[in-house]
């Protein structure tokens, strides 16, 4: 599995050429082409975790109030490695679980993995400005912020001809659909 995440990030490494890295838990491989814009630090580099190792985050975007925010996890107890925006989420999702996308501002996508929970949250920002493509391919989730990476992971490229209208019409194929059967998108605020 971690084969495959890494040619995933390879194929996308275009979008983060200051770092790439893969990290295999128990139940999940996770990668990242990292874009370094906020903290230039090796503890700013993804994926990231939380201090007892069981939270893990790959993340795109920005998080527009993450100062204050990042103040607020501080108050609450929560201790800080990075100066880097995506750690909000990390501690937010300690506090706040599934929700914590309700309680940031910005334009993102992320991967949540609870290794103790076996649990995966992906979301994405509210007016859509960070992609977040899934498939389930011979048992397993596979998810990237471009399709290539889910074709270099693995996933069939296989054109969905009940979608190529919406783009011929449209310009784009709308939410959850894309142009590639059993491609989707995760839409928007979800």
């Amino acid at each position: 599995l971690e084969e495959a995440v890494r040619a995933g990030v390879m194929a996308i490494r275009h979008r983060g050429p200051d770092r790439q890295r893969t990290r295999t838990m128990r139940g999940a491989a996770l990668g990242h082409a990292r874009l370094s814009i906020i903290d230039l630090s090796e503890r700013a580099v993804q994926p990231m975790q939380n201090e007892a190792g069981d939270v893990h985050l790959v993340f795109n975007g920005e998080i527009y109030d993450f100062a204050e925010l990042r103040t607020r996890l501080i108050g609450r107890g929560h201790t800080f490695h990075s100066n880097t925006d995506s750690e909000v989420i990390v501690h937010g999702y300690e506090d706040h679980g599934i929700s914590v996308a309700e309680h940031v501002d910005g334009m993102f996508a992320f991967a949540v993995w609870d290794e103790t929970r076996q649990r995966l949250v992906l979301s994405r920002d509210r007016p859509g400005k960070k992609p977040v493509y899934w498939a389930l391919h011979q048992g397993r989730l596979y998810f990237g912020s471009e399709i290539k990476a889910l074709f270099a992971m693995g996933v069939p490229r296989e054109e969905d001809e009940v979608a190529l209208p919406a783009l011929l019409v449209s310009g784009y194929v709308p939410a959850p659909r894309t142009l590639y059967r059993g491609v989707h998108q995760l839409p928007p605020g979800h």
